[in-house]
Parts: C-alpha cells; structure tokens; sequence
C-alpha cells in the first residue's frame, strides 16, 4: 500500500467515525466536520468557479446548508452518510446555482475527440525554486482553463484531477454512472490539453 492510499484510508476511517460522532451530539462535532473539509470545499469551489469571492461564499453556506440538513435527519440517516460525497453535492449545486444567478459565460474550449493526457497538478519539492515557480504559474493557468470548461466537464475534471476522487465517489456525487464519468473526464483532459498545446504554440510564434 502506498503513502497516498494509507492517507486516504486514514481519512475515510476519521470521517466515518465523524458520521457516528454526528449522529450522537451533532452541535458539539459539528465543528470538527468543518475543520475537516472546509479547505477541501473551498478548493473545489474555486476550482469549479474561478472566483475566490465566490468560492468563499460558497464554501460558507455549504456549512451552513449541511448543518441545517443535519439537524433535520434521524440519526440513522446520519451515520449512514458518506459525508465527504455528500458535501461536494451541496458544493456543486451552490456552485450551479451561483453561476445560473450570474448568468455566467463562460468561453468553451476547443479539442478534437480523440487522443488521451493526463494533467499534473502537483510540484516536486525537490525542484529547484524557479521550476517550482514556474509550475506554480503553470498551475494557475490550468485553473483557469478548467473554471473555462463546459459545466458538463469541468466538475467532473476537478473531483477527478484536482481532488483526486475515484470514479465511484465522483459518479456518487454527480449522480452519474461511472462510466459516464470517465467519458467526461476524458474527454475534458483532452480539451484542456489541447488548449495549453494551442497557446504554447501561439506563444512560441510570437516569441
């Protein structure tokens, strides 16, 4: 087993006990659930958004919205949540619901159907500072590009790549087959790839 799958298992033990915990005195772990995800959420509300301001709101009345849900349910209902899968479904659908009020347009991008990329998101420590500033820069940029996918995509793209779900808790929060998902995170890695392919050629003509 390696490090990751170790931090993961460790994880979902924690916040399954934080089910039980819940479920028996929710005013007093409730705080807990918070310190837990409230990085995570935010992140994929950025993520999802592009707009720190937004993100933040968002992320807010996630909280708020589950504690309310939370206060309604038996106790059954609560030990038996898959809390992590359900707060990204309150996180997507604030995000939804955000951008329909804004009426956001966002520009789609352009690919072709075929071909296959992987998206690397995270720095080696080891790197020189440069490299890692500049893969900083290059971070921030596939942000963007990922806030800019059709909607049909990019939530798929972020729980996927950014927050590293697998496949059946990503389709458990989307409400989607598994297999549907794969096809949009697919299909949107090479949408973004083909876009960062795209301006680096643009780039180095102008260079």
């Amino acid at each position: 087993m390696s490090a990751e799958q170790c931090v993961i298992e460790q994880f979902d033990e924690m916040t399954e006990n934080l089910s039980h915990a819940l479920a028996l005195d929710l005013d007093g772990h409730f705080e807990r659930l918070v310190l837990c995800y409230q990085d995570r959420i935010y992140a994929f509300c950025l993520r999802y958004t592009g707009k720190p301001e937004d993100a933040e709101e968002i992320a807010q009345d996630v909280f708020v919205s589950a504690y309310r849900a939370l206060r309604a349910y038996p106790a059954d209902r609560i030990r038996a949540l898959a809390l992590r899968p359900w707060l990204y479904q309150i996180a997507l659908n604030g995000c939804r619901n955000r951008a329909r009020g804004k009426h956001l347009r966002l520009v789609p991008l352009q690919g072709s159907e075929d071909g296959h990329a992987e998206i690397e998101l995270e720095a080696d420590e080891r790197e020189r500072p440069d490299t890692v500033l500049e893969r900083g820069e290059r971070i921030r940029e596939i942000g963007i590009l990922v806030a800019a996918l059709p909607e049909r995509y990019r939530a798929a793209i972020v729980l996927r790549h950014v927050d590293g779900m697998g496949y059946a808790e990503a389709a458990a929060v989307l409400g989607e087959p598994v297999g549907t998902v794969k096809s949009k995170v697919h299909r949107g890695v090479q949408m973004l790839r083909e876009t960062m392919d795209r301006s680096a050629n643009e780039g180095s003509v102008r260079g």
